[in-house]
């Protein structure tokens, strides 16, 4: 029997629909059977096709080797591979959108957590910036009562030297004043000397008259 290459040397094939079809060792129904039933939908990949079109040498998933029948292989997938896969990725989608809803309700606790540590931050951030406020207004106030300070201080040094030359002066007259008064008091003993020495010589005790006379 003549043989004859697949249009495509990896032409896909599958088993047509509720089929369990044997693999024979080669292309003719009195070869061997290799595998007694390979079920339908399996997925197969044609290497060469006989030469009347009637068999295909295929080779499974799993690597098995052999003949089958041409009229059992068709290109697209049976409908109920189709409907299992269909039903498979509708599962597959219902369990994605499950998750996905899940984390949306994740995103959405974890959205309304961040607006609160944001309301949160932005309260703490007015109450900082408040209390900067006031440390600014209490700095400026401690400058000027630095200043205000600094400014008394030296008054204050300036009204002590002045009690100082007040409290020299003050000992100075004082000091003086006593030196007056003493100088008064000598000048008035002197005086008082002179005018003893001095007035019983200007006028002489009158001389008492004779008893003889």
């Amino acid at each position: 029997m003549l043989l004859s290459a697949a249009g495509h040397a990896q032409d896909v094939r599958y088993v047509s629909d509720k089929q369990y079809i044997p693999l024979r060792s080669g292309a003719g129904s009195d070869y061997r059977i290799i595998h007694r039933g390979i079920p339908s939908g399996t997925r197969l990949t044609v290497a060469r096709t006989s030469s009347d079109g009637e068999w295909a040498e295929i080779t499974t998933q799993r690597g098995t080797t052999g003949w089958i029948r041409t009229q059992y292989l068709m290109k697209d997938m049976p409908a109920q591979n189709k409907l299992e896969a269909a039903q498979q990725q509708a599962a597959q989608a219902t369990e994605k959108s499950a998750a996905l809803s899940t984390e949306l309700e994740t995103l959405k606790a974890e959205r309304e957590e961040l607006v609160t540590q944001i309301d949160t931050s932005g309260s703490q951030l007015g109450n900082v910036t408040e209390e900067l406020t006031q440390l600014k207004q209490i700095s400026a106030n401690a400058v000027q009562l630095d200043i205000d300070n600094r400014r008394l201080v030296e008054e204050s040094e300036n009204l002590r030297s002045e009690v100082e030359m007040l409290e020299a002066e003050k000992q100075r007259l004082q000091d003086k004043l006593q030196s007056e008064d003493f100088i008064n008091g000598a000048l008035a003993v002197l005086l008082g000397v002179i005018i003893t020495l001095v007035v019983p010589r200007v006028w002489p005790k009158r001389r008492k008259s004779s008893s003889w006379a």
